[in-house]
């Protein structure tokens, strides 16, 4: 795959005190690829993620998404870029319904601000496309359902589609797998795997078998620095990568 990286990460650094999370973070996400990004604990992926969607400042580097800088940009206008995440603990209303979300959704990427909403009730054509969206996450008989009855994997799946309803050109998944039983994964699984004909994907993810299904491509992080980075079979086969993370597996 030769696409231009769509995503490109110039050396970024991030400390919290004596701790080095980010140490001249080297990365690119091809446009039209899943780029899977794996690590031990404490390696500092969430904390990647969360300077890519701008909930956090890095210390030095630069972030450029589509040949632009956004470094210094907010995570709102990040998303209004095309930039979109989902997060490790899932959060959701507990007063809405699986249809109100998807809509709220998709009002929140049209719409200029949070103190612009309408309500949602309102919005029958954002409920229609909202609904159209149900069944891709396996999710279209629980339209009506509230958040409580839903499982696990139900709720991530939401959360998944609330992030794939902003019309995203790059879609961080934070650890959609966490959690999931035997019988959850495979279903997300799937999804990850339909979500590649709508954005590139940057997929953290502790479950090393799916990561190495789904994958174009893998960098490991360890320590704050990428390690390796390339095919699933030639990262697999990276003594260095046995020695720090995969040997451990």
């Amino acid at each position: 795959m030769n696409a231009p990286a769509l995503l490109d990460v110039q050396g970024l650094h991030k400390r919290f005190g004596g701790v080095v999370a980010s140490d001249g973070i080297e990365l690119q996400v091809r446009a039209g690829e899943v780029h899977a990004l794996i690590g031990p604990n404490g390696a500092g992926k969430t904390t990647l993620v969360a300077q890519l969607a701008g909930q956090l400042a890095p210390d030095g580097g630069r972030i450029v998404f589509d040949g632009r800088d956004i470094t210094g940009l907010s995570a709102h206008r990040r998303a209004r870029l095309g930039l979109a995440r989902s997060f490790q603990i899932t959060r959701l209303f507990a007063s809405f319904c699986v249809l109100e979300h998807i809509a709220l959704a998709l009002q929140a990427a049209s719409g200029p601000s949070i103190g612009a909403w309408r309500p949602v009730s309102g919005e029958a054509q954002l409920f229609e496309r909202a609904r159209a969206l149900l069944p891709r996450l396996g999710l279209d008989a629980h339209a009506g359902a509230p958040i409580h009855t839903l499982s696990h994997g139900q709720r991530r799946a939401l959360e998944v589609g609330m992030a794939v309803a902003a019309g995203p050109r790059l879609l961080l998944l934070d650890e959609p797998m966490a959690g999931l039983g035997a019988d959850e994964s495979p279903r997300m699984e799937a999804l990850i795997q339909s979500l590649r004909h709508d954005a590139a994907l940057l997929l953290i993810e502790h479950d090393v078998d799916a990561v190495f299904r789904l994958a174009d491509r893998v960098s490991v992080l360890v320590g704050g620095r990428i390690i390796a980075s390339g095919k699933p079979d030639d990262v697999r086969r990276d003594t260095q990568v046995i020695a720090a993370y995969l040997g451990q597996e």
